[in-house]
This record gives C-alpha cells, sequence and structure tokens, in this order.
C-alpha cells in the first residue's frame, strides 16, 4: 500500500494511550511500531480522500473494500473494465449498492488505480495450472476407482 521507496523521517508527539493502542494493533497483525503506525496513516489518508471505503484484513491482506458491502474495491472495479467502463451498467450490475458507495468504489480506483490493476493482475494469472501447483490440496484428484480402471 505505501510507498516503501520514498521515506522521511518526521518527528511527532503521540498521546501515550495512542502509541499503546497501535502497538497492540501492530502485535496482532505481527508489525512492530513504525510499521503498524505507517499502515495506520497511510489507511487514514486513503480514508479522507474516499469517504464510504474502509479497509478489512483477510488471506491475501489488508484490502480496500466498500464499507457495508462485503464488497471489495477490486471486484467492483473489474466489473467496471469488464463492461467498458460503463457506469449506468455498472449501477445495473450492483443495484443493490447506493449510488455513494459505487461513487466511493470507483473513486478510490481511479485514486489508486496502481494498487487495484495490480490485483485484478494477480488474479488473472491464477490459472487451474497454477492453482495446481502452489495448492495441490485443492486440486481434485481422480478416485481410487478411476485410477484402477485405467
Amino acid at each position: 500500500m505505501a510507498d516503501k521507496r520514498a521515506t522521511v523521517q518526521k518527528s511527532i508527539r503521540i498521546p501515550g494511550k495512542t502509541a499503546r493502542a497501535i502497538e497492540e494493533l501492530g502485535a496482532e497483525a505481527g508489525l512492530d511500531f513504525s510499521a503498524a503506525t505507517n499502515q495506520l496513516l497511510e489507511e487514514a489518508v486513503r480514508l479522507r480522500r474516499c469517504p464510504g471505503i474502509a479497509f478489512t484484513a483477510g488471506p491475501s491482506g489488508r484490502r480496500a473494500t466498500v464499507a457495508g458491502t462485503g464488497l471489495d474495491v477490486w471486484e467492483i472495479a473489474a466489473t467496471y473494465l469488464s463492461l467498458g467502463r460503463d457506469e449506468r451498467r455498472l449501477r445495473e450490475a450492483y443495484h443493490w449498492l447506493m449510488e455513494p458507495q459505487v461513487r466511493a468504489a470507483l473513486a478510490y480506483y481511479e485514486l489508486y488505480p496502481e494498487e487495484v490493476d495490480a490485483r485484478l493482475k494477480r488474479d488473472r494469472s491464477l490459472t487451474a495450472e497454477v492453482v495446481a501447483r502452489r495448492h495441490p490440496a485443492l486440486t481434485a484428484r481422480p478416485s481410487r476407482r478411476s485410477r484402477r480402471a485405467r
């Protein structure tokens, strides 16, 4: 999420209660104080720039979601792109979402396309062969009966 190439060192005063909360959140996520603080700051900036977005932790890490929906921004962006960037058709595809929710997802995608596009590219690369190689337990195997018949 954060650009680790261009960093600057700043000195700030943090209330003790806030510092302890950051330490606790960092410990839960396996992050040191600096990494946890940077993640929180980056997310706070993005939340301020895109009202209606939330960040959710999952197996693939933290990701931008549309608040209150369970939908990831990348899911809505994938649909948007598959519909030729047609906002009217996107709203029809997600007819249960309110207008501000759709706008929030599109605004996030507009501001952070590299993040969303990287996720879309990663998903496109997950072919059946790749999944079978990386996660053999998820691959269907022939039953013993069908192997004997060979």
